[in-house]
């Protein structure tokens, strides 16, 4: 198992799926990024070399924010929005559903943890 920007990746799995599994890179980006490295596509990641690997590292993080950079910034956005009091922000901060769901009889988990 190795890894590659912080995710897992199984060895006998291809490059462009093993690449989704990050967070913030999906299919059509792990598949311009195997394409811009000359990878063909059914390689396998155990049969990437050292320096196969160091250079989609290099590409990923030059190019996409992924995986803890990617977490920060929305951990920031939640946080602009409870500080300036905006609607969204207090939900946040309740832990009760955003997008206008209905509370009364759904959204019971999050009811919960807030009780105990």
């Amino acid at each position: 198992m190795s890894y590659i920007s912080g995710a897992r990746s199984l060895p006998d799995e291809q490059v462009r799926i093993a690449s989704t599994k990050m967070d913030g890179i999906g299919p059509k980006k792990a598949i311009q990024l195997r394409y811009r490295l000359g990878i063909s596509g059914n390689i396998k990641i155990h049969e990437l070399t050292k320096y196969q690997i160091d250079q989609i590292e290099q590409m990923i993080a030059q190019d996409h924010v992924v995986h803890w950079e990617l977490k920060r910034g929305e951990r920031a956005d939640i946080e602009r929005l409870i500080s300036i009091s905006r609607y969204r922000g207090i939900r946040h901060q309740d832990g009760s559903p955003l997008r206008g769901q209905r509370t009364h009889t759904n959204a019971r988990t999050a009811r919960k943890q807030i009780r105990k």
